[in-house]
């Protein structure tokens, strides 16, 4: 007998490798047969940023959206780009996680350069790292603005998107209105601060139920670089 395959998402990661594992555990994620949606953000913010990425690619049905921070990191791991604004902004645990394991900069790479913009699923459910405007198809979105776009999020009587059963976006952190993931209209806000001061959330797409992790500060109470 067939299992039922289960699909997640989950929010920014943001180098936080042990909210990553609370979250899979406490959802009893399956490797094997459950299927994650990563909003993107793996990269930057606490220090164990290759150890997400190995995660998450223990993970048999694994998709990826890219987002800014991963942009960044991508950059330094093909052209060794570290510009001060990534640096200054997280990007320094990423270095640093890199200095310490540099046999694994090229498997990363490889495996960022082939992360999409944004997901669709058979379910015709939309997942992207930063948002979208009602209206617009996402190929025709400059995958700078499906990264970094916060419309969404900063316009919140105009969010209904149509044309999607459900958007799932990260990158705006709802930690200081919402504890945890935000719904509005058809869109939710999956970022609950777990690269800084919150929560990593993981939904469970079908049923809505979430699953968090311990606040990071208590994980990590070293804190950031």
């Amino acid at each position: 007998m067939k299992k039922n395959i289960r699909t997640f998402v989950v929010g920014d990661i943001h180098g936080g490798h042990g909210a990553l594992l609370q979250v899979l555990e406490r959802s009893k994620f399956d490797y094997k047969n459950d299927r994650l949606i990563s909003l993107g953000d793996v990269a930057d913010g606490w220090p164990y940023v290759t150890e997400c990425f190995e995660e998450l690619l223990k993970i048999k049905n694994l998709i990826m959206v890219r987002g800014n921070h991963d942009e960044w990191l991508l950059n330094y791991l093909r052209f060794e780009e570290a510009p001060r604004v990534w640096i200054t902004q997280g990007g320094m645990n990423s270095f640093e996680s890199y200095q310490r394991n540099p046999e694994l900069k090229e498997k990363h790479r490889d495996f960022l350069m082939g992360t999409p913009y944004y997901f669709i699923d058979e379910k015709n459910r939309l997942y992207v790292h930063g948002g979208i405007a009602p209206n617009v198809d996402p190929k025709d979105v400059l995958p700078a603005d499906l990264m970094w776009d916060r419309e969404l999020w900063n316009s919140p009587t105009h969010v209904y998107i149509p044309g999607f059963k459900n958007v799932f976006v990260g990158h705006t952190t709802t930690w200081r209105t919402s504890k945890v993931p935000m719904k509005r209209e058809n869109v939710w806000f999956m970022d609950t601060g777990g690269g800084w001061e919150g929560k990593l959330s993981l939904m469970n797409v079908d049923t809505e139920e979430v699953f968090q992790s311990d606040k990071l500060s208590d994980i990590y109470p070293e804190g950031h670089n």
